[in-house]
């Protein structure tokens, strides 16, 4: 390995956040790649996928203990469970067993960057401060994101390397077979509302469709992590990273459904996960007829998450001027990035084409 060469270990390599940051790795010079993933990947001369079930302390030891060279880690996995209480041994489990099998094994590990989100606020749990500030006070356990963060930084006293914890709000980018994609949630919900003939109904909560709130380009966000994890200023320390502007979604439900050649009704309180849970036939037939390139409708169903987001009846944004001051000054307009998800999810054939 040259001396100017960064290895980066990508944790959760194939979601929506690890998938997008590889993208902008692999446009660095100075960058070299690994990939975890339980399902892994095609590797390449400049990124190495490797299965690996996070939870199983051995297999991890095995698979691991030879990434002696890895400067980075981008921590980005996620394991899902039923209640907030079941989140966090798993969740824990993961990262720690990542940290110690690097920590141990490479001697020139110089920073650990977790990515978390709006949980530390206390956000879906109900109504919390608005803006978020990485400075509020912690909020009643369980919650993983904050237990993830202790154990970094009580790891951290002693040693070379240094920790940053992002902070994103919903994270928009490409990523099948991924339960926390609201874009293909939302490209999905439009492709069969066009093809039963209905209208574009907003189907969250009364008063979600008013409230405020922001998003954060996964692109964007993978832009955040790299400076965050070679920036010296950031070490150590928590940062919202969000697009910079505000929408309500009764202003932006019409632009999407022009976009996708829909008329608009007035919202509907629906929930996804029950109504599209028998729509897996019509998607098949719009495979066919559109020759589209992925069959399997699970992958493009993340109709759980889009419940959720779609249920935020309050206001849901943070205070990004933390990032700003330490000199992360990129933004995203959140209208334009909707339209430019959905453009790729056609050019990859996910969804059908315009007319």
């Amino acid at each position: 390995m040259q001396n100017s060469e960064k290895v980066a270990l990508v944790v959760g390599a194939n979601g929506v956040i690890g998938g997008n940051l590889i993208d902008h790795l692999l446009t660095l010079e100075d960058w070299r790649i690994i990939g975890l993933s339980r399902r892994g990947g095609p590797s390449t001369d400049q990124i190495t996928y490797i299965p690996v079930d996070l939870l199983d302390r051995q297999e991890t030891q095995a698979k691991l203990s030879h990434l002696t060279d890895v400067t980075h880690i981008f921590y980005a996995a996620y394991q899902d469970r039923p209640s907030w209480a079941e989140l966090v041994a798993p969740n824990l489990a993961m990262l720690k067993n990542v940290v110690e099998v690097i920590e141990a094994v490479a001697p020139g590990l110089q920073h650990i960057n977790l990515m978390q989100g709006y949980k530390v606020y206390g956000a879906h749990l109900g109504p919390f401060k608005t803006p978020a500030r990485e400075s509020d006070a912690n909020h009643m356990p369980p919650e993983f994101n904050i237990d993830q963060q202790d154990f970094l930084d009580a790891r951290q006293v002693g040693q070379t390397w240094s920790w940053s914890a992002l902070r994103p709000s919903v994270v928009i980018g490409f990523g099948l077979g991924n339960p926390m994609n609201l874009a293909i949630a939302i490209a999905v919900y439009a492709t069969l509302s066009k093809a039963l003939g209905v209208p574009l109904r907003f189907p969250g909560k009364p008063g979600a469709y008013d409230s405020l709130i922001e998003m954060t380009d996964a692109g964007l966000l993978a832009r955040a992590m790299v400076w965050a994890a070679t920036t010296p200023s950031c070490a150590n320390q928590a940062f919202n990273i969000t697009n910079g502007d505000l929408f309500r979604w009764s202003e932006m439900w019409p632009k999407i459904a022009a976009y996708f050649d829909l008329q608009i009704a007035p919202p509907l309180p629906m929930t996804l996960s029950t109504l599209m849970a028998d729509k897996a036939d019509l998607w098949s037939q719009l495979v066919t007829e559109h020759a589209l390139s992925e069959a399997s409708y699970q992958n493009v169903s993340s109709w759980a998450f889009a419940d959720a987001v779609f249920s935020w009846n309050y206001d849901f944004f943070a205070d990004g001027s933390k990032a700003r001051r330490h000199g992360f000054h990129q933004h995203i307009d959140t209208e334009a990035m909707f339209i430019s998800v959905f453009e790729d999810l056609r050019a990859r054939n996910i969804i059908p084409p315009k007319g």
